[in-house]
């Protein structure tokens, strides 16, 4: 399973109604860091599948969401459960890095 896609329409009821560990990927289509941790980003989304979930959301398609969490540059990585931020990754991460804080969220 690859990595989710979240909108604005769909932001509330898939990650904020959630009780599940949501990590969501702010990216756009025109940025190279957002382009090198993509591939992390879809095969942790196949390692975690049933575990937690995992999704992408285009800023620039659906700029609310990156507005209301302040996401003021990109790939931002925040990590969510039951509506309430836990932690965020500004910038290019390993998928070492990104897996540390899947599991001290989990």
């Amino acid at each position: 399973m690859s990595a989710l896609h979240f909108t604005d329409a769909d932001f509330k009821k898939e990650v904020l109604e959630s009780n599940q560990l949501t990590l969501v990927d702010f990216w756009a289509t025109w940025c190279g860091p957002c382009k090198m941790i993509a591939p992390h980003i879809d095969e942790l989304a196949k390692e975690y599948t049933g575990r937690i979930k995992i999704g992408k959301i285009d800023v620039d398609s659906n700029p609310r969401v990156a507005t209301e969490y302040g996401v003021m540059s990109i790939p931002t990585i925040i990590f969510f459960k039951k509506g309430k931020v836990l932690s965020q990754i500004v910038g290019i991460a390993s998928k070492l890095d990104i897996k540390r804080n899947i599991e001290e969220n989990l």
